[in-house]
């Protein structure tokens, strides 16, 4: 029999949140350098593979004035640094073939985990991440920043006050042309780069359907049942350039949903971030659109609007960010909440199972696009299989 759902768990409150990050690359430092603005965190350990990079790490601790942290260095760093009991969470910031072996890792230890999206690559990985999860009875809370977009937080506002109506599609996307930006002397780069070219379905899909699901409330109010994919191979399957992707996916409650893939065409950068309801209408790119009952609403107007109804506690905390002048005001709204749920015993934004529902669809995508764009079913996280 399952424990209380992840969505609903609550955990002993932690004042100060004491934790191990696992990835000093790109991703990890970043990270490193966010936390300097979080309160209430220590960070105590660092792991890696390279010693070099675990170095660098701690010299950056010590210039933004905060305690060195103990240091874990080749390739059983990461389970080490799992075991260590003075630890209260996980910080994965590493390549995504590790993370559900990471996070599993973490939670058999006690741990809670944060970890880059996605959370695995594959639905096998997904469930395993789950029944860790459900087992353990530790948050397994996935860093999707899209989901502290300002302009998604506004939305999710207008949803949750019934000004859009009854939802009735969404749209989302990551349309990004990363061909200037990645070179082969940025290794870290180039794999994210040449993984998403020839993945075959959406290899990222979390950044478009991450927003979508908070105002449709998965696996709350509704569920994703089934998607049709389809990508393209304009410029020859052997090619890095034309490989887009196009998902349409039908929830339990009749909902539509289209998501969009592409980082190697000159098209603009977009996250698409649309919702029509019978009641109203928002769209963020490219031109911010707003149409309620109150008129409609483009450009400098609909962006104003829609920072009037910045009224959840994620848009008060990027609204925080923004007063603090940080680097990424979603970033740090982010973290500030996973921080706050952790030091208050709540549930978390993004659960486990928000997570495998996002994350499974990189597989499902593919296997669809590579049956002629075949229906595929989306498994149910929540009921054990």
């Amino acid at each position: 029999m399952k424990s209380a759902p992840a969505y609903l768990l609550r955990c002993k409150p932690l004042p100060v949140v004491r934790i191990g990050m696992i990835g000093l690359g790109q991703r990890g430092v970043k990270t490193l350098e966010r936390y300097a603005d979080i309160p209430g965190t220590e960070i105590r350990a660092l792991a890696d593979l390279s010693e070099k990079a675990v170095e660098n790490a701690n010299q950056q601790l010590a210039l933004s004035g905060r305690n060195v942290a103990r240091t874990y260095a080749g390739p059983d760093a990461w389970r080490e640094i799992c075991q260590q009991e003075d630890l209260d969470l996980i910080y994965i910031c590493t390549d995504w073939q590790w993370h559900a072996d990471m996070a599993v890792e973490a939670m058999n230890n006690g741990k809670h985990v944060a970890v880059e999206v996605p959370l695995a690559t594959t639905v096998e990985d997904c469930w395993r991440v789950v029944e860790t999860a459900e087992r353990t009875q530790r948050h397994c809370f996935m860093t999707e920043n899209c989901c502290y977009d300002w302009f998604h937080l506004a939305t999710l506002s207008l949803a949750e006050t019934g000004a859009l109506g009854v939802i009735t599609h969404c749209e989302g996307a990551y349309i990004h042309d990363w061909r200037d930006l990645f070179h082969e002397t940025q290794k870290e780069g180039l794999g994210f780069y040449e993984q998403s070219c020839h993945q075959g379905g959406n290899p990222y899909p979390t950044h478009a359907i991450g927003p979508i699901a908070q105002v449709l409330g998965f696996h709350r109010h509704d569920r994703m049942k089934t998607l049709v994919s389809m990508t393209g191979n304009a410029a020859g399957k052997e090619s890095l350039l034309g490989h887009g992707n196009s998902t349409l996916i039908t929830t339990e409650n009749g909902v539509t949903i289209l998501l969009q893939f592409d980082g190697t065409t000159p098209r603009p950068y977009s996250r698409l971030q649309t919702t029509c309801g019978t009641e109203g209408f928002v769209q963020k790119y490219p031109l911010a659109v707003v149409q309620t009952s109150e008129g409609l609403r483009e450009g400098e107007h609909a962006e104003l609007f829609m920072k009037r109804h910045l009224s959840t506690l994620g848009g008060k905390l990027w609204k925080e960010g923004h007063t603090l002048g940080v680097v990424n005001e979603m970033n740090y709204a982010m973290d500030r909440r996973l921080i706050y749920c952790l030091q208050k015993g709540l549930p978390m934004d993004i659960d486990v199972y928000d997570a495998a529902e996002w994350s499974c669809l990189s597989e499902l995508t593919r296997r669809s696009a590579e049956a002629g764009g075949q229906p595929v079913e989306i498994p149910d996280f929540t009921i054990s299989r």
